[in-house]
């Protein structure tokens, strides 16, 4: 498959079989996020994979936030924890955060985008589905995550990426808006 072929057929997947994950693709996505570009090579991204028990720790940091940000509803909370209960694999990526350079510091977010973007594709060729959260139950902007996974202070989580095998075949090509909308020639 073509990489432009990978970019096309690329969807969130959101919903999986129970089947595990193997070590190897986790491993094989980690080692194509190294290969993103990055300023200076500084290599900025951190990945903390949550399974198992870690999983199920995970899920009771974000119940206690959902139900904090969403007291009067309950069924959002549910469907929301749901989503933690049925994903095999959970990885939290983290971009280094270089004090005193606030664009060192951006330049870092941009590589670890681009790294979770590599896995992203990648995913798609080893069979697996990928959804990449951060709002609601990624957790990304609540300290809670941050503490959770033991990150350093000078980390900043960039996004929880929910890995499994789809449960379903994706759809057709998304509609996009045309990129002439879009593009501005100067």
């Amino acid at each position: 498959m073509s990489v432009i072929e990978a970019l096309k057929r690329r969807r969130a997947v959101r919903n999986y079989t129970d089947k595990p994950v193997e070590k190897e693709k986790i491993e094989q996505l980690l080692k194509v996020a190294t290969y993103a570009p990055n300023d200076r090579l500084r290599e900025p991204w951190h990945f903390y994979v949550l399974q198992g028990e870690s999983l199920k720790r995970y899920e009771e940091v974000a119940k206690e936030y959902l139900l904090e940000r969403f007291p009067t509803k309950p069924n959002l909370v549910e469907s929301s924890l749901k989503v933690i209960q049925t994903t095999p694999v959970v990885i939290v990526v983290t971009a280094d955060q270089v004090e005193g350079d606030e664009d060192a510091t951006k330049d870092n977010i941009f590589a670890v985008c681009s790294a979770i973007m590599s896995m992203w594709l990648a995913a798609e060729e080893l069979g697996l589905g990928f959804v990449w959260r951060t709002r609601g139950v990624g957790l990304v902007h609540d300290q809670r995550l941050h503490d959770f996974i033991g990150a350093p202070s000078h980390q900043q989580v960039v996004g929880t990426i929910f890995i499994g095998y789809p449960a379903e075949k994706p759809t057709e090509e998304k509609k996009r808006t045309d990129y002439n909308e879009k593009t501005t020639w100067l």
